[in-house]
């Protein structure tokens, strides 16, 4: 059966972060827990969707990660007409906007001395490229969530011929393979079930996990969310929160 080979094959990539990814995921750890010491912030931008909503906001996770939200629309309503076919119009994905990295680090909140935590899969486009490279020269460490061995397969699309391994301060392996799946479908001959996801949210609770170790550690008290069905999750959830904002962390 084929989810039986999905689970094997899905704890073949898991096995593989364990035995090769401790020590990245140490020292994305400290370089967090450093920063939120002296008063910066944890901020996370993820191309691939996945931390957005797994690592902020969740039961259990660390009120100091941040998202960075980015929505660019254009709003133009006007009568119907046919398709002027003097005009191809290209479609525009906001991961391959020059400019638009910049844009997003100068319109935020990102201070130097902060975390920016970036996560994508293939790690070849503008944004997270370019976003990692400016973040840097505004002196924000980044940390980056990617395949390196899929995006050491593709070509990049940012000017510089960098991917986004090569352009962030602490790399972190998703492990996942080039096309990043872990099942063939030999009748279809194409792959099913990607890794990424998972991966990337394995290696970002590992990463948080350490870096609440870090913190108490060092005689400090995180704010972590309680589930808001549980007893006392508000009052909990409230004080936690105040905490946070007078704390960092």
């Amino acid at each position: 059966m084929l989810p039986l080979t999905y689970f094997q094959n899905m704890r073949s990539v898991l096995d593989k972060i364990e035995s090769t990814q401790l020590n990245a995921i140490d020292q994305a750890a400290r370089a967090i827990a450093g920063s939120l010491e002296n008063g910066g912030i944890w901020h996370l931008l993820d191309t691939g969707h996945m931390l957005m909503y797994e690592g902020v906001g969740r039961t259990g996770g660390m009120m100091a990660v941040r998202p960075v939200r980015v929505t660019v629309d254009v709003s133009n309503p006007t009568r119907y007409r046919e398709a002027d076919v003097t005009r191809t119009r290209k479609k525009a994905f906001m991961d391959e906007i020059e400019g638009l990295p910049a844009f997003i680090v100068n319109k935020s909140n990102m201070l130097a001395g902060d975390i920016l935590m970036i996560g994508s899969v293939s790690g070849i486009n503008v944004l997270p490229v370019e976003l990692a490279l400016y973040a840097r020269e505004l002196g924000l460490t980044v940390i980056a969530i990617t395949a390196v061995e899929y995006s050491s397969f593709l070509t990049s699309a940012h000017k510089s011929g960098k991917r986004l391994f090569e352009a962030a301060d602490i790399v972190v392996d998703n492990c996942s393979n080039v096309g990043d799946t872990v099942l063939h479908v030999d009748e279809l001959d194409i792959g099913l079930c990607p890794s990424s996801g998972i991966a990337a949210s394995y290696l970002f609770w590992a990463i948080e996990a350490r870096v609440v170790e870090l913190l108490v550690a060092a005689g400090k008290k995180p704010s972590i969310y309680k589930s808001n069905h549980m007893p006392g999750a508000g009052t909990h959830n409230s004080e936690a929160w105040a905490t946070y904002e007078k704390e960092g962390y």
